[in-house]
C-alpha cells in the first residue's frame, strides 16, 4: 500500500507533464517523447486521484462520525463511510498493477511456434488446430497473420508452423500461451470410440528487430536444397528451400514455403533473430533471479499448461485452476477470457510479490 506522500507526488507527476505540455516551444520530437509519456502516465495519474479521493473521503466521514455530530449525522456519515472503505482496497490494488514494472517486450509483435508433441498422427492434427485456433484468435483482435514456415503430414497435421503475428500489445496476451498443450478426443480413425491423449508444444516469442541482436555473416552457415511436401515429393524444382545454422549456438530454421529463397531466407532470419533475442532475454532474466517464474507458471515449454477435452466440450488451465465449457467456442478463437484471467492472475501474483517486499 502507497502512503499519502507518494500518492501525491504521483498526482503532481501527472500535472507537471501537462504543464510542460501546455508551454509549447518544444522541439516536435521532444514533444512527441513527452506526449507519450504523458498519455502512458494518465492512466496511473487518474489511479491515484482516485485512491487520494477516498482517501480523504473517508478521513472526513470518519471525522463526522464521530461524538461531535448529532445521532442522525453519525449514522449517515457512518453508512458512508461503510462503502467508502469498501471501495478503497480495489481502488488501491488497480493503482498497484499499474505501477508494476512492464515487460519491455509486452509492446511487440510476436512469433508463434507450434509443435506435434506425442501421439503420433493424432498430436499433429491437434497442432492443425491450435495453429487455427491462434490465426483466428489474431483475426478477431484485428492483428495481422502471416505463415512463416509449415511442415505439414499426410492427414494434413502439423509437425510443427512458424507465424508471425503482428498489432499492437500482441506478446503481451500471447506469451501465457508457452507450454504443452494437452487433448483429450476421439480420433476419426479410431473405430472403437476409444478417448486418445496426444500433445503439442507452444513457444510464443517476441519479433526481434535488427537493433536488438546483431547477426554476423560469419556466425551463420546458410544450405540452399529443392523443398520438398509432406510426403516427401518436391513441390517446386529450384532450390529455394533455406536451412540456416547459427554456429555460436548451434540453432537451426528451416523455411521452404515461398517459391523465392530470397524470401525464405528473409523468412528464417525473422525467426533466428527472435530466437536468439529470447535466449538473451531469459539470460537477463535469470540473472537478476526475475525469470518466467514470475509469470502464471513458468512458461517452460514442457510444463503442461492446459488441457483440451473435446468429449465434454471442457478446457482446463492448471495454472489458474480456470475450467470453462465451451471448447468448440475456444477453438474458434474466443481466448480473450482465458487470456484475461491469466493476465489478471500474473498480476495478482506480482503485486503481491512487491506489497510482501515493502
Amino acid at each position: 500500500m502507497l502512503a499519502d506522500p507518494q500518492i501525491d507526488r504521483l498526482i503532481e507527476r501527472g500535472k507537471e507533464l501537462e504543464a510542460r505540455l501546455a508551454e509549447g516551444g518544444l522541439e516536435a520530437a521532444a514533444f512527441v517523447r513527452l506526449s507519450k509519456e504523458y498519455a502512458e502516465f494518465q492512466p496511473i495519474q487518474r489511479a491515484a486521484l482516485a485512491v487520494r479521493l477516498l482517501r480523504d473521503e473517508i478521513a472526513g466521514l470518519e471525522e463526522l462520525a464521530g461524538e461531535g455530530s448529532d445521532l442522525e449525522m453519525r449514522e449517515l456519515a457512518a453508512a458512508e463511510l461503510a462503502q467508502a472503505r469498501a471501495k478503497l482496497p480495489a481502488a488501491e490494488r488497480a493503482l498497484g498493477i499499474l505501477l508494476l514494472p512492464r515487460d519491455a517486450a509486452d509492446e511487440r509483435n510476436a512469433i508463434l511456434e507450434v509443435r506435434a508433441g506425442t501421439g503420433g498422427d493424432e498430436a499433429a492434427l491437434f497442432a492443425g488446430t491450435l495453429l487455427r485456433m491462434y490465426q483466428r484468435y489474431a483475426e478477431l483482435q484485428g492483428w495481422t497473420y502471416e505463415l512463416l514456415s509449415v511442415s505439414e503430414t499426410d492427414l494434413g497435421g502439423l509437425r510443427e508452423a512458424v507465424a508471425s503475428i503482428g498489432g499492437r500489445g500482441v506478446f503481451a496476451r500471447l506469451k501465457y500461451e508457452s507450454g504443452v498443450h494437452r487433448v483429450q478426443r476421439v480420433p476419426e480413425t479410431e473405430a472403437s470410440g476409444r478417448i486418445h491423449t496426444s500433445t503439442a508444444t507452444v513457444a510464443v516469442l517476441p519479433e526481434a528487430e535488427e537493433i536488438d541482436v546483431a547477426v554476423a555473416d560469419k556466425d551463420l552457415r546458410i544450405d540452399v536444397y529443392r523443398a520438398q511436401g509432406a510426403g516427401g515429393q518436391h513441390v517446386n524444382t529450384t532450390d529455394s528451400a533455406v536451412r540456416i545454422t547459427h554456429l555460436p549456438t548451434g540453432l537451426v530454421v528451416i523455411c521452404q514455403d515461398e517459391k523465392s529463397q530470397h524470401k525464405n531466407k528473409a523468412k528464417a532470419l525473422k525467426i533466428l533473430r527472435a530466437r536468439l533475442f529470447e535466449r538473451e532475454r531469459e539470460a537477463q532474466a535469470s540473472a537478476r533471479a526475475s525469470s518466467r517464474r514470475q509469470q502464471v507458471g513458468s512458461g517452460d515449454r514442457s510444463e503442461r499448461i492446459r488441457t483440451y477435452n473435446f468429449p465434454q466440450n471442457r478446457l482446463s488451465d492448471h495454472r489458474i485452476n480456470l475450467t470453462l465449457y465451451k471448447l468448440d467456442r475456444v477453438v474458434e478463437g474466443e481466448l480473450d477470457e482465458i487470456v484475461s484471467a491469466l493476465m489478471a492472475a500474473d498480476q495478482a501474483e506480482r503485486l503481491a510479490q512487491v506489497e510482501q517486499a515493502a
